[in-house]
Parts: structure tokens; sequence; C-alpha cells
């Protein structure tokens, strides 16, 4: 289903007054906002600094020529819907401006019942376009169910952070190691906030070509650049009257960042190779792996940006530092990992192993454990084998009360058992001779 707002707003663009005020008062409803100007050079004026959804103009206005406003507008304003107004002579016209974009046309006189229904469907076409362009650029909105798994109290503090940031409007910085769940955290703002109706869009910064890190963000205009063949929408249109989430905020291009910090500060921007600004209603969600305070140190981060950025900041600790809520998101990873109607289960041995292991890619590196175990596991159930071989020594390594031979025996066991008792295998992956496997075999009385 097409998302909805509260309201939609109405252009209408024509130099005869009593036109303008007819059609402002009949098409004004609950859900309708009527806006009118009375000139091409008004009209744009008014689209400069207001997004409108759908515009109905006159064919022949005074201060422009020939359908040079209709393609202003459609340029100034995505996926917006103009319907032309055109008398009997215009016919010809009005079938060129159809080949321009215009969705549909009236003639004059108009019927306003016709009118009302015509405007309707246009506005649904908007609502079409828009959200499928939102989700082409942002394929991971469609996911299970978000969730924030833990009980400790760190986890319990980020929890409340959430819930008293999310209904505002202040940009957030989310900070963290990398794989801690910082698209998690920004997932659960956008869902608790007023743009939760609107799907997220988000952008790893680190993806961004450099060359071209200012058209993805903010749009082209046709031949800005070479290559440039066709004018294109960037992110900050796709996230009007949504959250714009950018991940790893601290590899955006320098050269860019100048212009981020004004789009936050103004809420407008200007597509490459355009002077007109357009307006936008955007949340601004920010993550980093990165001490962005050393890096404006160092010149690499824009200084305004990042005091306006780090008013409101968010810090996810590591998974080591919290391991109390190991065992609720392994089961979790599990439950939801496992394959319809084959719940798996881990055991003790497999779940003291997890618990020792410091886990230096966070909840990330723990749920592709998990996702693996529940293939290689047997019976459902996932077993100390099923876990990967490094994990498994070190968690062992990690217990500071083993010496180094009993550490190198239990390696030993595990990785025979690997390889099902297989010596001539053991010894080449242990990268040791078969005389020297058979010696320290017989050194720890191993069978």
């Amino acid at each position: 289903m097409a998302m909805e707002k509260d309201k939609y707003h109405i252009l209408v663009i024509d130099d005869e007054e009593p036109i303008r005020r007819l059609l402002q008062k009949e098409l004004a409803n609950s859900r309708r906002e009527v806006h009118v100007a009375e000139s091409g050079a008004k009209a744009m004026a008014m689209v400069r600094d207001q997004w409108f959804d759908v515009v109905i103009m006159d064919l022949r206005l005074p201060d422009v020529t020939d359908l040079d406003l209709l393609i202003r507008i459609r340029e100034s304003i995505p996926h917006i819907e103009v319907i032309m107004i055109t008398g009997h002579g215009d016919i010809d016209s009005a079938v060129q401006a159809m080949k321009l974009g215009a969705c549909d046309f009236i003639r004059k006189p108009f019927n306003l019942d016709q009118l009302d229904l015509v405007v309707d469907k246009a506005y649904q076409r908007v609502l079409l376009s828009r959200e499928n362009a939102m989700l082409r650029h942002n394929a991971d909105s469609v996911r299970m169910p978000v969730k924030f798994i833990g009980n400790s109290q760190a986890i319990r503090d980020i929890h409340f952070l959430i819930d008293k940031v999310a209904p505002a409007r202040i940009p957030v910085l989310i900070t963290g190691e990398s794989g801690v769940g910082k698209d998690v955290v920004a997932r659960l703002i956008h869902q608790q906030s007023a743009c939760a109706g609107n799907p997220m869009i988000a952008k790893n910064c680190a993806t961004l070509q450099k060359d071209l890190a200012r058209s993805e963000l903010f749009g082209h205009v046709k031949g800005s650049f070479t290559g440039a063949d066709e004018s294109r929408e960037g992110l900050m249109s796709f996230a009007h009257d949504s959250t714009l989430f950018l991940d790893e905020i601290g590899e955006l291009p320098v050269e860019v960042q100048a212009s981020m910090l004004r789009a936050l500060e103004t809420q407008t921007y200007r597509r490459v190779g355009e002077k007109e600004e357009r307006r936008v209603n955007i949340r601004f969600l920010f993550a980093t792996n990165r001490r962005l305070a050393e890096e404006v140190e160092q010149g690499r981060f824009n200084e305004a940006l990042f005091h306006r950025i780090n008013a409101f900041t968010i810090e996810i600790p590591p998974l080591r530092s919290h391991k109390e809520d190991l065992p609720l998101l392994v089961n979790y990873f599990v439950t939801i990992l496992s394959p319809e109607n084959r719940p798996h289960r881990i055991v003790d041995s497999a779940m003291a192993c997890i618990l020792r292991y410091n886990w230096p890619g966070n909840v990330r590196e723990l749920r592709n454990v998990i996702e693996r175990s529940i293939i290689l596991a047997e019976n459902n159930l996932i077993t100390e084998r099923c876990l990967p071989r490094e994990l498994v020594v070190a968690s062992e390594v990690g217990q500071t009360s083993l010496t180094l031979e009993s550490v190198e025996r239990r390696h030993i066991l595990k990785i025979l058992g690997f390889h099902d008792g297989n010596r001539q295998k053991t010894a080449e992956t242990l990268g040791i001779s078969r005389k020297t496997l058979y010696r320290k075999l017989s050194q720890y009385a191993i069978s």
C-alpha cells in the first residue's frame, strides 16, 4: 500500500483570479491544502520554498513561454504530477505537454467533479512513484522485525535513549565498533519517530564513489558532468518526509561535507549543476566506528559538521563488555535462523565456548557463527564441532587458568575430532609432520 501523509499540497497556477479563487475553494478539503500562484515567476518562487505533490496549471501564462514552466517544475520536484488546463484551441500543445511529463489535461470550461477525480488519481501516482523509488534505493528496508536484544544495564540504557530521542527532530550520531548493531538502533529510532510510516533511506558512505558522492546524495541535472546523460534524483529526494541514515559518516568525502552541513542546517540542497535550491523535510541519523573528534584534529572531517551531528550521541558498547546478554542473543538467533518446523538447540559445552570467546566482530560475528552452526548441526543440536575451529581454540586460550600444555592438548584433540581421528589430516591442519604428531599424542596420552 502506498504511504500516506496527513495532507497533500496542490499548487494552482493561473493568471485569472476568479479561476484561482474557485479552485482554491472547491478543491480544498481535510486531506488537501491548496495554494495559488498568478504567474510562472511566483510559482517557481513557491516551488523553491515548499514541496508540492500536484500542480494544476494553465497552459498559457503571460510571463513564461511554451512549456518551459512545466519542465522547470518537474525538474525541481521529483515525482510530482502536473495537470494542464487548456482551451479548445490548445489541444496540440496539451498533447505536447503530456509528452513532456504532464499526467493529464482538462479542457475549459472544466467540470469540478471531473477535476476532483483527476487530482486524486494524480496524487495516488505520486505516492506510488515516491514509494517505489525509496524502496529501490533501500532494499534492506524489507527485513525481519528489528530488535535490539539484551537485558544488561548497557542495553537498557540504550533503549532509554532511543525512546527519548526518537520523537525529536534532532540529528543522532550512533557510535561503536563494527558489528555492534548501529543500523539496528537507527531503524528503531526511525520506527518510533513521526517518519515511521515511510521507508527509511539508508546508505553506507564507505560505498560512495568519491567523484560521484555529491551526485548520489543530492542528484544531478543532465549535462552537469561527463556521463550525466540524464537528470537523476539523489538520496535527499527519496528521503523527503522520512529518515536518511548515513552509516560510516566518517567516510564521507571532505569535498561533500560542507554541503551536508548546509542540508542539515537549512533542510535545503541543490542538485549538481542546478542553481535553485530544493526544500525537504528529513530526519538525519548518522553512524560511525571512527573517533570523529580525532578525525577533526587530523583535518579529515569538517569540524562544524561534527559538532552539528554530535548534538545527541548513542554509544553502543562492544559485545565483550556485556557478555551476560550472550545467552539471549544466541537463543534469539537460533530461533529466527532455524528452518521452519526444525527448531535447533545449542548444547551446554558449545554455549560455554561462546561465553568464553571475546567476539571481536561483535553481534554480526555471533549471528554469522550461529547461522553456520545451524547448517552443520546434526539432529538439530549445535555442538562444539559445529562452531568455527578458530573460535573454539580462541575460547580455550582465553581461560587464563589453562597451562600451555593443556591448551595444546585440547587443540590437538579438537583437530582430531574435526577429522574423525585421521592422523594424516590432523598433522596437515596443525602444520606439523606425522612423526611430531605421534610424539605429542604419546606425550599427552592421547590414544
